[in-house]
């Protein structure tokens, strides 16, 4: 009996008992690898986690020669300075209306051109595409910007074109709702492309057999793409919508700050460029941390909201 019991906590004969590897172990392993991850991490730590340190001038009266530590608290007076603003809430609805027609117009873009490339058959043609299609991503929008006003100014090119066939001059950067129409396109140009590189990996993991037995029944081209590629795509969709719902309170500062002027401001001043023009320029670093904050904390809210929906949809979720 004792030795059955032995031989259960030693392992059978003839099998050598497998030692616990430790932490160092692995480390040892896997050394070059873990000196690659120190890069991303230390880049994480430094830019996002060190900086939640600054975020408790929204609760003080910042001072920059007191600094964060000694500057004294305001008892949460900002935030009552910020949510009895009009003008605050003018650009959150500014920033939601951009965001909801980024949404709406430029998330099926790249899926459509990623499907539409799929197609194509002759190679060196699709590659010419892709390549036209990725260029404006690598774009500033302070090029972008100067793009846009040269050809879409009341006297750029195209309107000058209008005019020498003998019509109106059409309002592109002047007419609030036209600008907010070009704001959106200039984004789907923009990132379309580049957005088509996820969707097009995605499709090359579906299994070529189920297009074989899909043209063996007779399927057409719209049936392949209803009942294979988009399934197959399903879960990269999925992903990075949740993702683009989790910034729909975030707008980049450098896109509507090249793109907007005076005239539009009642739609083009989001939370970037109020945030850039109330809190930096005005040194007002308490109420550009409060609407910082603000703007995090919704975003948060959006994100977790959107994945608990997927997960009860049945979908995986980001976790």
């Amino acid at each position: 009996m004792n030795s059955s019991a032995a031989l259960d906590r030693k392992g059978s004969v003839g099998e050598p008992r497998q030692q616990k590897k430790g932490l160092f172990y692995y480390l040892k392993k896997d050394v070059v690898l873990y000196l690659m991850l120190l890069v991303p991490v230390a880049y994480i730590v430094t830019f996002k986690y060190a900086p939640m340190y600054g975020i408790q001038i929204a609760f003080k009266d910042y001072n920059l020669f007191q600094g964060v530590s000694r500057s004294p608290w305001n008892h949460f007076e900002t935030f009552k300075q910020i949510f009895s603003s009009p003008q605050f809430f003018q650009v959150v609805r500014n920033t939601l209306m951009l965001n909801g027609l980024d949404l709406i117009m430029g998330f099926p873009a790249p899926i459509l051109l990623a499907l539409l490339l799929n197609e194509l058959v002759w190679k060196t043609f699709k590659k010419v595409s892709q390549t036209i299609l990725y260029l404006p991503h690598f774009l500033s929008w302070v090029i972008i910007g100067g793009i846009v006003a040269q050809l879409l100014s009341p006297t750029g090119m195209l309107n000058a074109l209008i005019s020498h066939m003998g019509g109106e001059p059409f309002p592109f950067l002047t007419n609030k709702y036209a600008w907010v129409a070009t704001y959106a396109l200039v984004g789907v140009w923009q990132n379309a492309g580049w957005g088509t590189i996820l969707y097009l990996a995605a499709m090359t993991g579906i299994d070529k057999q189920l297009y074989e037995a899909a043209d063996a029944d007779g399927a057409g081209r719209f049936r392949r793409i209803w009942h294979i590629t988009l399934p197959g795509i399903r879960p990269t969709i999925v992903i990075l919508l949740i993702l683009q719902l989790g910034n729909i309170m975030a707008v980049n500062f450098d896109r509507p700050f090249n793109i907007q002027n005076n005239l539009v401001m009642d739609y083009g001043d989001v939370i970037s460029t109020y945030v850039y023009r109330v809190g930096i320029q005005s040194a007002n670093f308490s109420v550009g941390a409060v609407v910082g904050l603000f703007q995090s904390v919704i975003c948060l809210i959006f994100l977790v909201t959107s994945n608990f929906l997927t997960r009860k949809l049945g979908e995986n979720g980001i976790w």
